[in-house]
């Protein structure tokens, strides 16, 4: 009768196969660093030029800028989410780590709707309940996301008017 230790070596051996195996064959999308994971653009908001993270497949922009920290987004750098048609999109502020302004654009790179200062859900009570209701914008293509603060510093309004440069 083999020993409880002769038992658990192939057992032990098997799981560490399959871990490792499960590990190499993750979608390269499915990153933790994110600098690696997202393709890098420019556009041009009004006067300003800015680097864009581009979040422009469901994998990407289902990670957005989850578990980033503020200093992820410089004061010239944002990400932009691009949709493959104009509609009804919303989104959603789970597992972001800081505030944000959100800007819908049209897909002219006219502004459709701003929201200023747009909380995070960090805490699990605030997940549980973080919901997409109020940070939405019809008839969208576009959304800009810049840290809490951008769209007052740099006077972005209705008028304002996206350029896309390079995405």
């Amino acid at each position: 009768m083999p020993t409880r230790f002769q038992v658990l070596i192939p057992i032990g051996i098997a799981a560490v196969i399959v871990g490792v195996a499960g590990i190499v064959s993750l979608p390269s999308e499915i990153t933790i660093d994110a600098n690696s994971n997202f393709l890098i653009g420019t556009v041009q908001l009004d006067d300003k030029l800015l680097q864009v993270y581009i979040a422009d497949t469901d994998p990407r922009r289902m990670r957005g800028l989850m578990f980033e920290t503020e200093s992820f987004l410089a004061d010239d750098k944002g990400m932009l989410f691009v949709f493959d048609e104009p509609g009804n999109i919303s989104m959603w502020m789970k597992n972001m780590q800081f505030h944000l302004d959100i800007i819908w654009f049209s897909e002219n790179g006219n502004v459709v709707s701003i929201e200023k200062n747009v909380p995070p859900c960090i805490t699990p009570v605030e997940v549980m309940s973080c919901k997409s209701v109020g940070v939405s914008a019809d008839n969208a293509k576009y959304v800009l996301e810049l840290t809490s603060g951008y769209v007052d510093e740099y006077s972005i309004t209705e008028n304002s008017q996206l350029e896309l440069i390079s995405i």
